[in-house]
């Protein structure tokens, strides 16, 4: 699995497995395009998923390869003796692959350090430790490209790679100068070749362009450019959390963020946010519906919600240790006041439930979309069905639910009387849900009870909001739509229930429902009530009942062996006499030695 995992990034440049070593100084200077080749390994071997360790993995085996080929082993199994790649061996341009790799492995360890280091913050030191030798390989590679074998295009991409390297190092460090420049340097160095390429080669170079703007924004703004601001939190509300995801605890580090966000308001609250992470947060949060304004489309308006929920549970978990680490924080009772974390950390769940709320809302509408157009006989709702739209709301109320228990606004009547109200509107749509299923199984009876319990809570929330709870005009509108068609469904789900004979006759009482046209079914077969005229729609089905086949086993006399007709008429003799001498007999031979004689078979019963 592993060889035919790696034969696929491999055939650019190891299709030939023996090289001829008589190759002439006169050939072509060799051309790499070093860019274009660990894009390509990155994205066959893990880093699609950044999944780091699968690629180390790979360009560890991919190393041992080459040397292997190239007939560049650093010694046995037992002792190591260290080969490096030097000028003279460029015979071949795989021995420059070789320090590449080498680049590579070292930077995806560091890569995945730093994703572990989030959780193990000593395995920060490591990672430095791995950008370095990085950067020591890839100056290696840069001083073998320099030699008069390898062309312009190859130094000029051994540059870019060097500068890229080395302003991750200095932006790990927190260098912020440094890493500006150099980032800036690889940068001007891939447009100018972007520019110098044909059309075909292009993207990867401005797509590696447009990966290395956010970091010099980052890096501007540490440095003090007023602007950078709102271009890094213009860029988190777009949802461009790849590259930003490990920045946000340099960002909020400076001085100058935690000037920006100190305290909010909430509920007549003044909450202080204390750790950096939730700064963070909360500064995205309030660029995000500006985003979701310029998004066109439902499924980017979905993707961005998904990004801000994501970076709320990591600011809810900071907030939990926070709790966790203070002294001070005791197990609340009722009637007690929060302390500032126990507060910020209410604040942050009712904007996670309420984010995903919108999430799920903007799900709805799209399975609507797509149930209306099947219902017009599209094809794009094939695969939506009601009880989509049932979970979904069942998923909205139960985040409701949450809400109502949030620590803190238990006593908060107002808020009480909105969740409340918001939870019968919602109700009324999931019950109107439901009765769309069962009426999809023609189940008309459940479904017009659920039709007329969803009309109530339509009722119930439209007259909270006229009276105390104002709710949002796009959900009033919804529920007054919503009451127009249950008006539609209902009169249609009746009439098919008295269609379908949903008041049927009782067979045993003879009783039917008053005011409904009684269609007679019986499970007695026709035969048996040929005396009776009932109107019965099974008869006229593919499986009527006339008959029962075969019919039941009913007990009959057993057949004689012979019929003797004189039987009733003979006249037997009498054998009274017969029998009383048989008697007198048994009396005159009585005895022990009669009893004897008669069990062996001696004597007889003396014949006259």
């Amino acid at each position: 699995m592993v060889v035919q995992e790696d034969t696929c990034a491999e055939n650019k440049f190891e299709n030939h497995e023996e090289f001829v070593d008589s190759q002439s100084e006169s050939e072509p200077a060799f051309t790499i395009e070093i860019l274009k080749i660990i894009k390509e390994a990155q994205q066959q071997h893990g880093l699609r998923h950044s999944d780091y360790q699968r690629y180390r993995g790979y360009c560890s085996r991919r190393i041992r390869r080459l040397r292997k080929v190239l007939h560049v082993t650093q010694g046995d199994k037992r002792h190591f003796k260290r080969k490096d790649v030097t000028e003279a061996m460029l015979k071949d341009e795989r021995y420059l692959y070789i320090p590449l790799m080498i680049a590579e492995r070292a930077w995806s360890y560091a890569m995945q350090l730093r994703q572990e280091a989030n959780t193990e913050p000593r395995k920060r030191f490591h990672l430095i430790s791995r950008l370095r030798k990085a950067t020591t390989n890839a100056l290696h590679l840069q001083t073998l490209c320099e030699s008069s074998k390898c062309d312009a295009r190859t130094k000029l991409e051994a540059q870019a790679y060097v500068a890229w390297i080395h302003g991750s190092l200095h932006f790990e460090l927190q260098m912020w100068m440094p890493a500006m420049e150099n980032l800036k340097k690889a940068q001007m160095v891939y447009e100018k070749l972007a520019l110098a390429l044909p059309e075909d080669e292009q993207p990867v170079y401005k797509s590696r362009v447009e990966e290395l703007a956010p970091s010099l924004r980052f890096c501007a703004y540490n440095i003090g450019d007023e602007s950078a601001i709102d271009d890094l939190l213009q860029m988190r509300g777009h949802g461009q959390g790849d590259l930003l995801a490990n920045l946000d605890s340099l960002m909020v580090q400076t001085q100058r963020r935690s000037e920006i966000l100190c305290d909010v308001e909430w509920r007549g609250h003044a909450i202080p946010v204390r750790p950096e992470r939730v700064r963070g947060f909360l500064l995205s949060q309030q660029q995000l519906d500006t985003s979701l304004a310029r998004s066109a489309d439902t499924a980017s308006k979905i993707t961005l919600l998904e990004t801000l929920l994501m970076d709320c549970k990591d600011a809810i978990a900071a907030v939990r240790d926070e709790l966790k680490a203070d002294p001070n924080t005791k197990a609340r009772t009722v009637g007690t006041p929060l302390t500032p974390l126990q507060h910020l950390l209410s604040y942050l769940t009712h904007i996670r439930l309420t984010r995903t709320i919108q999430r799920n809302l903007l799900m709805v509408e799209s399975a609507q979309a797509a149930l209306s157009d099947k219902n017009e006989g599209g094809g794009e709702g094939r695969r939506t069905r009601p009880q989509d739209l049932t979970r979904l709301y069942e998923i909205i109320l139960q985040n409701y639910g949450e809400m109502q228990l949030l620590t803190g606004l238990e006593d908060d009547l107002q808020y009480q009387q909105e969740i409340e109200t918001k939870i019968k509107a919602y109700r009324a749509f999931r019950c109107f849900y439901i009765a769309q299923s069962l009426i999809g199984f023609q189940r008309w009876r459940e479904g017009m009870a659920l039709y007329q319990r969803a009309e109530q809570y339509v009722k119930e929330a439209l007259e909270a909001s006229n009276a105390s709870v104002a709710l949002e005009s796009k959900l009033c509108t919804q529920l007054q739509t919503l009451q127009h068609d249950m008006e539609r469904q209902l009169f249609s789900a009746h009439a098919h229930s008295v269609l379908e004979g949903e008041g049927l006759q009782d067979e045993e009482t003879g009783s039917a429902q008053v005011g409904t046209k009684t269609n007679y079914r019986s499970k007695k077969p026709l035969y048996e009530r040929l005396g009776e005229y009932r109107e019965d729609s099974s008869l006229v089905s593919r499986t009527p009942s006339v008959y029962k086949l075969p019919p039941e086993m009913q007990p009959i006399p057993c057949k004689p062996l012979f019929f003797d007709l004189a039987f009733n008429f003979v006249e037997f003799p009498s054998l009274e006499d017969k029998i009383e001498a048989a008697a007198g007999g048994k009396k005159g031979g009585a005895g022990l030695t009669g009893f004897v004689k008669g069990l062996w078979g001696w004597g007889g019963s003396g014949k006259k």
